[in-house]
């Protein structure tokens, strides 16, 4: 608003001066007409053409001059011979001295001019005739009749001008100061009562939130036209702003077109043949914002979760695990019963070398570890938890050991769910053959309801509720890349979740450098 009101008072100061300008150059034309009237007047008169003739000071001439001057409200009228001489002036001391003012050529040549000069009574606007010797135009000019108006004059009806426009002047200020504060409001309202500054940090902001994001993230008004993209989204799509949707992300232009869609969580659309997971939050002025990130990132990233949820859950059973243990062999010791702690103490030892002589042929350490692991959860919930004999899996294995930890982990978890906290038992078979490998995840559980039976490997399928589902279907497609698969069936009134996998191919060894030989040899 304060802009607005300077710009408006900068226009109305040079409003003002071009009027300035234009009455200034009005009252000098006007005031110039009035001397130039006046000394046609006065040059006609029969005295001033008799004493202008005979070029002598004449103090009736001057007397009759000066009367003609007030009646023409001049500032002065100056009579003047041939040569110049003052014959006529409103000072009396000063007749017989030159005219002054440099403007005497053209009037003594026969020509009526006005002009404006410096005399001795100031700088004025003169209007200057030529005496014609007996009042006959066209003769010998005898003198010259200069009346003039001195440039206060000039100015003082520029500001009576002036001063009757400056109502229209105040009126104008006025209205142009209403009409800035209603703009100002008005603005002011549309863009949240923030400042122009306000709005640029707002920018800056934005664009630095967008160039940290990890997603690509769109925003489409209700044209379809794209208005704004993060820089994930640009290297993405390739371009992103000011384009259409349509021909930048066809398939998410179908989707939500007519009009603006409903807010919807993880879509699963495809990217120029690169599957995403999408976004889409509604505005309230129409159109949306996208936001995609790569589905596999996704999984990567939820199968990350899922191992450190399941570690924290091996590091806690194991922890509750080896305090009950401990508790247990202290009351032992402080009762005295030795003996029996000794047994229990063996027991244990027992068990554990049992169970990792059942693993003593899987060499793939982290499968061994996430076994371990989940022993130690099965002993905490109840559950028996067996690995069956004769499991056995060779190191070649090793380079899918994240693939194998993310299925293992999640199918036995999900067994251990699927026994609903009652007594059970979950039972590991791994094995391997020429053609590949496959590992048997059985449990004890009612198994799987008949509602999912069909759809269970689907991405947000389970009955656990909202929120869950992932797992099993992350898990199907890390192995369908791998060439493998996962089902699922009933046998002897158990469920049993089979994984296999065909045998991966050979590694090839890395090009080794040619062994250099002394010169003259050949190798």
């Amino acid at each position: 608003m304060r802009l607005h009101l300077l710009v408006l008072c900068a226009m109305t100061l040079l409003l003002v001066a071009v009027q300035t300008a234009q009455l200034y150059g009005e009252a000098r034309e006007r005031l110039g007409e009035r001397a130039l009237t006046a000394s046609r007047i006065v040059s006609r008169l029969p005295d001033v053409i008799a004493g202008a003739t005979r070029a002598v000071p004449d103090a009736t001439l001057n007397a009759r001059v000066n009367a003609l001057r007030a009646e023409a409200e001049a500032d002065f009228i100056v009579v003047g011979d041939r040569r110049g001489v003052r014959l006529a002036h409103p000072l009396p001391e000063r007749l017989g001295r030159p005219m002054e003012g440099g403007d005497n050529a053209l009037p003594l040549a026969g020509q009526e001019v006005v002009s404006v000069a410096r005399g001795s009574l100031g700088l004025s606007v003169r209007g200057k005739v030529p005496i014609w010797a007996g009042g006959v135009r066209g003769g010998q000019v005898v003198g010259v009749v200069s009346t003039g108006y001195l440039m206060p004059q000039v100015w003082h009806l520029v500001l009576g001008a002036l001063v009757s426009l400056l109502p229209w002047f105040v009126l104008a200020l006025a209205l142009g100061t209403l009409g800035a504060v209603w703009a100002a409001r008005r603005l002011r309202a549309e863009i949240l009562n923030l400042e122009p500054e306000q709005i640029a940090a707002l920018v800056s902001e934005q664009r630095a939130v967008l160039a940290a994001l990890r997603e690509g993230v769109l925003a489409v008004n209700a044209a379809g036209q794209v208005t704004l993209s993060s820089d994930r989204a640009a290297s993405m799509l390739g371009r992103a702003d000011h384009a259409p949707l349509a021909q930048l992300w066809p398939e998410l232009a179908r989707l939500t077109d007519p009009g603006a869609p409903g807010r919807h969580q993880n879509l699963e659309l495809t990217l120029r043949g690169q599957p995403v997971l999408v976004n889409l939050e509604p505005l309230d002025s129409g159109g949306f914002v996208a936001g995609f990130r790569d589905r596999a990132e996704a999984l990567a990233l939820a199968e990350e979760l899922t191992h450190a949820r399941g570690f924290v859950d091996v590091l806690r059973a194991q922890t509750h695990e080896y305090q009950n243990r401990l508790h247990v062999l202290s009351g032992l010791l402080q009762l005295g019963r030795g003996e029996e702690a000794l047994r229990v103490l063996n027991a244990e030892i027992h068990a554990d070398s049992q169970f990792r002589q059942l693993l003593r042929d899987v060499q793939v350490p982290r499968l061994v570890a996430l076994l371990a692991g989940k022993r130690e959860r099965a002993q905490e919930l109840g559950i028996d938890f067996q690995v069956a004999e004769g499991s056995s899996l060779g190191p070649q294995w090793e380079r899918h050991a994240d693939t194998l930890v993310s299925a293992v982990g999640n199918l036995t978890q999900n067994a251990f769910e699927a026994l609903g906290g009652q007594p059970g038992q979950v039972t590991v078979l791994i094995g391997e053959d020429p053609e590949g490998m496959q590992i048997e995840v059985e449990d004890s559980g009612p198994g799987v309801p008949p509602h999912l039976d069909a759809r269970l490997y689907g991405r947000g399928v389970s009955s656990k509720g909202e929120g869950r589902g992932y797992g099993l279907h992350g898990v199907t497609v890390r192995l369908h890349a791998l060439g493998g698969e996962l089902r699922h069936t009933r046998r002897d009134g158990r469920t049993v979740f089979l994984l296999s996998l065909p045998l991966p191919a050979p590694l090839r060894p890395a090009p080794r450098a040619p062994t250099p030989h002394p010169a003259g040899e050949t190798p």
